[in-house]
């Protein structure tokens, strides 16, 4: 089967559309966050917002991959979420949302892809799908930090690091102002379970 008579290459199509609008709509969460003076969520966010560009990098490189030299159009039908809000803690908990419907729809199309042959797309699938099911534990646990005013708190004491001057100090809660280079509190480095290295292989 060539790919651009499969439904892989719909697929492929839908994920960069997909992969494209996220991107866009963590843009807008990463502009709230650093509005709102908590530039450590907004680094992270940003963070996110580049692995989705290279998500949709890579979908977009599979199709140009195909036989056809040009293409002026791939006609696709798909529903898109405009849920978000101007309301950043909402917004963490909708891009949470999101990600695990993304991952999910990821899931189906990897087994598609491995049905028409395509065992190369079929793990590009799986591995985004992997990504996003962080993506969606980080998104998840910065909303639940904020809603349960614990992303400065602890409930024993932990490392806080300034991420703008390498101050650290040990305590249960963050300072308001850096002592070293008089940082707000959102420059703290935030700690988050989520975005340990070990955890990143068993996001589910």
């Amino acid at each position: 089967m060539k790919l651009k008579d499969s439904q892989t290459y719909l697929n492929l199509a839908r994920s960069y559309a997909a992969e494209c609008q996220a991107r866009t709509r963590y843009e807008f969460i990463e502009y709230g966050a650093r509005y709102n003076g908590y530039k450590n969520i907004a680094d992270i966010v940003d963070e996110i917002v580049y692995q989705e560009f290279n998500h949709a990098r890579m979908f977009y490189t599979f199709i140009q991959e195909g036989e056809d030299k040009q293409i002026d159009n791939i006609d696709i039908q798909a529903g898109f979420p405009f849920k978000e809000k101007w309301d950043l803690m909402e917004n963490l908990r909708l891009a949470s949302e999101d990600e695990q419907k993304d991952g999910e729809a990821y899931e189906e199309f990897a087994k598609v892809a491995r049905e028409e042959g395509f065992e190369e797309i079929a793990k590009l699938f799986e591995d985004t799908k992997m990504v996003e099911d962080y993506h969606k534990r980080v998104f998840l646990e910065l909303y639940e930090q904020m809603k349960n005013d614990t992303l400065y708190k602890k409930d024993k004491p932990v490392l806080w690091v300034c991420a703008d001057c390498g101050y650290m100090a040990t305590s249960e809660e963050a300072w308001e102002e850096c002592p070293l280079c008089q940082a707000k509190r959102g420059s703290i480095k935030l700690i988050l379970d989520a975005m340990q290295i070990k955890e990143m292989y068993n996001c589910k």
